[in-house]
Order: structure tokens, then C-alpha cells, then sequence
């Protein structure tokens, strides 16, 4: 049984309340850091934890955190990023959902480390029943002073606000997130300036993610060294993931980055294998945006070792064998999956999604869309499969923010991979409307790979 440094105290009746929550030791955590540690101390700590942005990036929070500018007489701001918006993504949902207060907490101790006096949840406007929780959660701290001005007597004033999006996944990017928050409308900015530097009202803000936040708690609770001990190498601590799809338990677990991606899928203690006995097919391991992986590059990396449920071991291979860990939304496909339409699935969101601000997302993501549309509609030609290859390179790595790859990467792995189903639809196309292609040899071993030169 995995050890949970989360959801340990998720199952308790009531914790989502404040007395609850106090009594099974929250806000320990808050009260060690503004009495005992202080601001160097926690982000010593942090640092020490090798906490990874828990949203999809995985960039080290501390070293996030040690870029904020503090010029003299300028307010600092803390932004908690719950738009929660890529699909296959709800961790940050269940967290909010059911233990408010520990996200709260962990607002409370990293802001008082980044030394801003506001902090903001920015929440997914789809989310529409969280904000009244968090509401009451807030005003639940405020009223037995954890919140407010002069907190525990330290001289330190913290007052959180939660804003509620409009639906636009784009406002997942922080940049976006920051111009939404400002009243304008979510279009990402051009970096430099970065939000450490010129972030909400130009001032220097740090955006992180719900799950990020909420895991500075129990890394102060327990210190930096002993957070390591969960996780294995660079991944550290637990994580939370999303699992769902073709699998006998979807849900939100905790996991310890030290257990393989076969022992989640097929273990009782997660996910519980693949739901009526079919065979597993393809994974999206990290929300939408990551790429897709066959069966047989998923369990086992390309050179034949166990892939493992961390940020390293998923990445293994780059995107020509790998996939990213990403914000940990895992969606996994049977045997009787379709590669093309679940591909048009995202294509459509992604073009949906795209503010329009760069030309190659705008123009992109909606020709992407019409010619996978063709091809699963039974009206495709072979040259259309290498003009999506075409399109998704241009659109990659040549927009302002990364909604673009979002878009090319899963277009890009779906061709790279499960390309001969492609060709079976476009040389089938009467057949591809009554059934889909099948496993075929995606379950099948790798050849071994070449003994290295001497």
C-alpha cells in the first residue's frame, strides 16, 4: 500500500470542514512555518523537497519561487492556477472538492514565504459548485484567524480571493490566467517580461498550480529530506492522478513515483486492469495535450525497461518512444479504441480552445480538425496523413504560448505510432464507419534492442 501525503485523511467524515480538519492536524503546518521557520526556512525546505509544478510542466518550485523580484514598496502576489481545463485532468477538483482547507493552508504558508499580502484562486468556470466550498473554507480560516491581518500575532496580513474563470481553457497558461484575472480578455503575453517580474497589475506574481500548493503542507509538516524519501531521483513525493477510460476504477489517486505504469494500470490497489477483460491498446499518461503511447511502449521503454509512473521514466525515449507524466491525467484505451477519432476528439478541442492570437494556432488547429474529420468520415486521401505531419510541425514550437504544442503533440504521436491505422481508413473508408481497426500489434513485444558497439 502506497504511503499518501494528500489524501491521507481524505476518507474522514467531515474533513472538509475547519474542525474536523484542525483536529487531525491542519494548520500544524502553517503555524510551524510562521512561528518557527519563516519564509527562508520554508523555501529552504521546498527546495530541499525537489517539489515539481504539479499542472504539467514539472519545473522545480522552489527555484520558481527564489525568482520572484522584490523591489522595495511593490506588492507581491500569489496566483493559485485552478483551471483545471485539460482533459482527462480532475485531481485538482477532488482536492478542492473534499479538503478545502489544505489547500488553503498551503496558500497560506507560500504566500507568507513569497511575502505577498493577496492571494488569488483563479477556478474553472465549469467548476461551478467549488467556489461556494472554498468560499466557506475561507471564511472559515479568517474566522479563527488564520486569515486576515496580524496572523498568529507575526505581524503578517494574508487576505485569499476566489475568481471564478469563464470556461476558456486557455486561462490555464498563466499569462492568460493573469490577463483574465485583470479583467481583460484571456490572451497570453509575450515573455519576457515574466510574471516574477511583471506579473498581475505589474507586479511580481508567482502562478502555481492546486496540487503544488497543497504539497508544500506536508513538506513543511515533515521536512525537504524526508519528502525525498517518497518518489525515487528527480520525481519526488507522491502525486496525485487522474485515471479514467477504459479501466475497471477510474479516479484520483495517490501515488509514490516509484511504481510502474503496469502495476497502476492492472493492480487492485488503482486502477484495477482494463475494464471487460479487453486488452489495452493505447495510453494518454498526462492529460490530452502529452502524446499517445501503444501498448507495448508504455509498459516497457524503448530499450526494454519497466516504465515507470515518474516524470524521467515516462519521458524516456523523447517524444519519438516517450510521453510526459504531465498534469498526471491518465486515459487509457481498450483494444476497441479508435486512434483517429479520439485524435479528432482533441483536435476539435484544441481548435476550439485556441484564442486565436497566433496565426499558426488559429489557422492550424482548425485545418488539423477538417482533415482528420475527412479521414474518419471515410473521405480521406493518403496524402492527408502526411499533410497533418505537415501542419502540426509548423505549428509547433511557433505560437506565444504552448496551447500550439498542446495541439501538435497529440496529432504528431497518433501519426508517429498508429500511423497503418490511418492508412487502414483512408483505404477502408466504407469499412472504417462499421468498425474500428482493432489492437492489431500494438500489444505486441518490442524487438530486443541492438547489443551497443564494443
Amino acid at each position: 500500500m502506497g504511503r499518501k501525503l494528500l489524501l491521507d485523511k481524505a476518507h474522514i467524515e467531515g474533513i472538509r470542514y475547519y474542525d474536523t480538519y484542525r483536529s487531525n492536524g491542519g494548520y500544524a503546518a502553517a503555524e510551524k512555518a510562521l512561528k518557527t521557520l519563516g519564509p527562508e526556512g520554508v523555501l529552504d525546505e521546498v527546495k530541499k523537497s525537489g517539489l515539481r509544478g504539479r499542472g504539467g510542466a514539472g519545473f522545480p518550485t522552489g527555484l520558481k519561487w527564489s525568482f520572484i523580484a522584490k523591489p522595495e514598496g511593490v506588492p507581491r502576489y500569489l496566483v493559485c492556477n485552478a483551471d483545471e481545463s485539460e482533459p482527462g485532468t480532475f485531481k485538482d477538483r477532488y482536492l478542492m472538492e473534499f479538503i478545502p482547507h489544505l489547500l488553503i493552508e498551503g496558500l497560506l504558508i507560500s504566500s507568507f514565504t513569497l511575502g505577498a499580502n493577496s492571494c488569488y484562486i483563479y477556478i474553472r468556470g465549469e467548476y461551478a459548485w467549488i467556489p461556494e466550498i472554498l468560499e466557506q473554507a475561507i471564511a472559515e480560516a479568517k474566522n479563527k484567524g488564520w486569515l486576515g491581518k496580524n496572523i498568529l500575532g507575526t505581524g503578517f496580513d494574508l487576505e485569499i480571493y476566489v475568481q471564478r474563470g469563464a470556461g476558456a481553457y486557455i486561462c490555464g497558461e498563466e499569462t492568460a490566467l493573469i490577463e483574465s484575472l485583470e479583467g481583460k480578455r484571456g490572451n497570453p503575453r509575450i515573455k519576457p517580461p515574466f510574471p516574477a517580474v511583471k506579473g498581475l497589475w505589474q507586479s511580481p506574481t508567482v502562478v502555481n498550480n492546486v496540487e503544488t500548493l497543497a504539497a508544500v503542507v506536508p513538506i513543511v509538516n515533515i521536512g525537504g529530506d524526508e519528502y525525498i524519501k517518497y518518489g525515487t531521483g528527480k520525481s519526488t513525493g507522491t502525486k496525485l492522478i487522474s485515471a479514467c477510460g477504459n479501466i475497471n476504477k477510474p479516479g484520483v489517486y495517490e501515488i509514490e513515483m516509484n511504481i510502474s505504469v503496469e502495476e497502476f494500470i492492472y493492480s487492485d490497489e488503482y486502477c484495477g486492469g482494463i475494464k471487460n477483460n479487453k486488452r489495452l491498446k493505447a495510453c494518454i499518461p498526462g492529460g490530452s495535450s502529452v502524446p499517445v503511447l501503444p501498448a507495448n511502449l508504455l509498459l516497457k521503454t524503448a530499450k526494454g525497461e519497466t516504465r515507470m509512473m515518474t516524470y524521467e521514466s515516462l519521458a524516456d525515449g523523447g517524444f519519438a518512444t516517450g510521453s510526459m507524466l504531465g498534469s498526471g491525467g491518465f486515459i487509457v484505451m481498450d483494444e476497441d479504441q479508435c486512434i483517429v477519432r479520439n485524435t479528432l476528439t482533441f483536435a476539435r478541442f484544441y481548435h476550439h480552445e485556441s484564442c486565436g492570437q497566433c496565426s499558426p494556432c488559429r489557422e492550424g488547429t482548425g485545418w488539423m480538425k477538417k482533415v482528420l474529420q475527412n479521414i474518419e468520415n471515410g473521405k480521406g486521401k493518403m496524402s492527408d496523413i502526411d499533410l497533418l505531419w505537415d501542419i502540426q510541425r509548423k505549428i509547433e514550437g511557433n505560437t506565444i504560448c504552448p496551447l500550439g504544442d498542446a495541439a501538435a503533440w497529440p496529432v504528431a504521436a497518433a501519426i508517429r505510432h498508429f500511423r497503418d491505422e490511418f492508412e487502414w481508413h483512408v483505404a477502408n473508408p466504407q469499412e472504417s464507419q462499421t468498425r474500428n481497426f482493432g489492437l492489431a500489434h500494438y500489444a505486441d513485444p518490442l524487438p530486443a534492442p541492438a547489443p551497443a558497439a564494443v
